[in-house]
């Protein structure tokens, strides 16, 4: 399970003294007890793997615009610091699907919903979304969806 991924990696981490590691990872727990107590509120049931790997997904999303802006700006250290914290989150994340495999995915769910119109978008990405979602970097197989459905 991965939330006992991330606590075993934690207390590894800490018990070899490596305090950015450590870092990161309690704050992975720290994201994921959030989101379970935002989901107590909630009259939804969500699969814990599910629910652990979009917070996963979501740090990572802001990790990489954190370092877009800081390259940008000419804040190298920040950068690196925010690779850092990436790179030790990307290990939980399951591998993410190529580009060729993305595109056989969505030729396959456009098949089976009969998709030929940018009217169909919303469906094919729900489709994508719920088939391969932990797979997927939703917004790269946004414009592969919206170029094959034009």
């Amino acid at each position: 399970m991965l939330r006992d991924d991330i606590k075993a990696a934690t207390i590894t981490a800490m018990k070899s003294g490596d305090k950015e590691r450590t870092a990161t990872l309690r704050l992975i727990g720290a994201k994921i007890k959030d989101r379970d107590i935002e989901l107590r509120t909630s009259s939804k049931d969500v699969d814990d793997e599910v629910l652990v790997t979009e917070v996963l997904q979501k740090m990572a999303k802001q990790r990489k615009e954190s370092i877009t802006m800081y390259v940008d700006g000419g804040r190298d250290e920040l950068a690196a610091k925010e690779q850092a914290e990436l790179a030790v989150i990307e290990e939980f994340l399951p591998q993410q699907m190529g580009e060729d495999e993305t595109r056989a995915a969505i030729e396959a769910i456009k098949n089976d919903l009969s998709a030929t119109s940018i009217k169909d978008m919303g469906k094919v990405m729900a489709e994508l979304k719920s088939r391969h979602g932990a797979e997927l970097d939703m917004s790269k197989a946004s414009a592969l969806v919206k170029e094959s459905l034009t």
